[in-house]
């Protein structure tokens, strides 16, 4: 891309050159024609005397129209040229930006995919688990040896899925009567999570087939760690049409599986320094980056309109292309975007032309 960029640059700079010595050539003949004329002039005055100078004089006049004539055609020629040559290199540009663009969209989509298989994944584990024997058992019988048990498969699991922080059995009041890691987070049991919307929404759910999938949030009991919440009802007898006794929520370590994504797309260590990898929320939030800014901070001006995909160029070159989660199996998506930010490349500049050339 650099490469034709330099050559349409080139094109353009060569043409500014002859534009600009074409119309010196031009002023010089015009001063040329007119001491020719003077000559003329002052040779019929001298009259016999001025005679030979005057035939001198008609050369010069002559020479001028000829000058003249190739400045015609020079500029003629030339410029045609100039602006064919400019048009193919800033057509051949486009072409190429915009396969670089398409470029940049798989990759966006690549990595929202990537993320909606992974999340996919959680919706499938907190279903799952919500059926363990131990933790229906929990909220079946309000117990502390069972409570006990159940925080100890809770752990069990947890060794296993290394990309939970935490899961949590929770009663149907709202209050954490199990935690899989209680020595790391010791006050999360007993807490009361009955106010909080993924609980009530987790609690109200149709079936056992259900489940609510919250946007990444940080989590104050989690040691302030980023996380992506799923829950979903803990039934009677883990049946799926059973009565709803609890609810099971799983917290996923969002910031490092996210970091994974983002740092991970396939872009040469060139383009690096000028590319920007991130994921967004349905309201353009930064919840990922590969530069690490903005993280739950920053709104990002994406320009998505209603297209699931998409690339357009801001006013200075820089190129966003954009993605929109499609979901995955039975996960829709929280409407989340995979977006690529990639900066023009440089173009060495051209030297500027001299006061001497003017």
């Amino acid at each position: 891309m650099a490469s034709a960029e330099r050559i349409v640059e080139l094109s353009h700079h060569v043409g500014r050159i002859a534009d600009h010595k074409i119309a010196g050539i031009a002023e010089i003949n015009r001063e040329t024609k007119f001491l020719a004329l003077n000559a003329l002039i002052e040779a019929a005055r001298a009259g016999e005397t001025g005679r030979s100078f005057s035939v001198v004089a008609n050369q010069v006049k002559q020479v001028s129209e000829r000058i003249a004539g190739i400045t015609g055609e020079l500029t003629t020629e030339l410029a045609g040229s100039i602006v064919e040559l400019t048009q193919l290199g800033d057509a051949m540009i486009q072409k190429m930006r915009g396969q670089q663009g398409q470029r940049l969209t798989d990759m966006a989509l690549n990595m929202i995919d990537i993320v909606d298989r992974n999340l996919y994944e959680r919706s499938c584990d907190v279903r799952w688990w919500a059926t363990d024997a131990a933790i229906v058992e929990a909220v079946s019988r309000p117990d502390g040896d069972v409570a006990a048990f159940a925080s100890k498969r809770l752990g069990i699991i947890l060794n296993s899925y290394t990309v939970y922080l935490d899961l949590w059995v929770i009663d149907a009041e709202g209050r954490v009567i199990a935690n899989g890691r209680p020595q790391t987070y010791p006050g999360v049991r007993g807490r009361v999570v009955s106010g909080v919307d993924w609980f009530r929404r987790a609690l109200a759910t149709a079936s056992g087939e259900a489940y609510v999938a919250h946007d990444i949030t940080v989590s104050r009991m989690l040691q302030n760690a980023s996380v992506a919440t799923y829950a979903t009802a803990i039934r009677e007898e883990g049946r799926a049409d059973g009565a709803p006794l609890g609810v099971l929520a799983v917290f996923f370590n969002w910031a490092p599986q996210a970091e994974t994504v983002v740092k991970s797309v396939r872009v040469s260590a060139e383009d690096w320094q000028r590319t920007r990898c991130l994921l967004l929320d349905s309201g353009y939030r930064v919840i990922a980056a590969s530069d690490g800014k903005g993280l739950l901070s920053e709104i990002f001006p994406l320009k998505a309109g209603n297209a699931p995909t998409g690339c357009y160029e801001m006013s200075d070159g820089t190129q966003v292309a954009f993605a929109r989660t499609l979901g995955y199996e039975t996960y829709p998506g929280l409407g989340w975007y995979g977006v690529i930010v990639q900066k023009p490349e440089q173009v060495s500049g051209l030297p500027a032309m001299s006061m001497k050339n003017r």
